[in-house]
């Protein structure tokens, strides 16, 4: 999938516990005018959260390099802006590198803090999942840590993960032993076809077996 797909039409999103509408919050894709302020949002959750078991914050230039590995895979990196300030950001990865994973990817939701509380979390997750459903990907996987106590968890249960099961003290980060849970959603047709890119092999492979019958 091109990364020139375009992004939802700016919109209110839906706060996700009070109902009342996010003013202004448009969701575009992500430009390299943007990563000073997606560095400082993600170095926030960094230096004193755990949603993130990095524990030095990566520059601007690693971010770079980083936004560019996501589209080459065809991937969405977007963000939530209100009056012209970056209130949140999201993109997709491959969830592991070897081939037979490649239906499959991992999402990252990042909010700034001061924009908690107000259904960005919501309206980005709703956003990569629309845009990541128009691609070739089968499966979506959230990864999170600490039993989703900043709210992870519930936000994925509400737009349609389930959960797949939780690794135990994974993770070591201030001072503590932390554990991940695994949540896991369908996109698109999941697994009840093959993937599109092996779509006309197995035809072919069919075929091959029909003829062999015949004759």
């Amino acid at each position: 999938m091109s990364n020139t797909h375009p992004a939802p039409s700016p919109s209110a999103a839906m706060d996700a516990t009070s109902g009342s509408p996010v003013a202004a919050a448009r969701i575009r894709d992500a430009s390299e005018a943007d990563l000073p302020a997606i560095q400082a949002i993600y170095a926030h959750h960094v230096l004193t959260g755990v949603a993130s078991f990095e524990e030095t914050p990566p520059s601007v230039d690693d971010l770079r390099a980083r936004l560019a590995s996501v589209r080459s895979h065809g991937l969405p990196y977007m963000i939530a802006e209100i009056d012209g300030q970056v209130a949140g950001y999201c993109y997709a990865t491959p969830y592991r590198p070897r081939a037979a994973y490649r239906n499959t990817i991992e999402d990252s939701i990042y909010v700034s803090n001061a924009y908690r509380g107000r259904g960005i979390g919501r309206v980005l997750l709703q956003a990569l999942i629309e845009r990541c459903e128009a691609g070739p990907w089968r499966q979506m996987v959230a990864v999170i840590a600490d039993g989703g106590s900043g709210g992870s968890l519930s936000l994925h249960q509400q737009l349609g993960f389930e959960l797949t099961g939780t690794l135990k003290a994974v993770g070591f980060k201030h001072g503590r032993w932390l554990d991940t849970t695994l949540m896991q959603r369908t996109l698109g047709r999941g697994d009840s076809t093959v993937p599109d890119d092996v779509a006309g092999d197995v035809a072919g492979d069919v075929a091959d077996s029909a003829a062999q019958r015949r004759g």
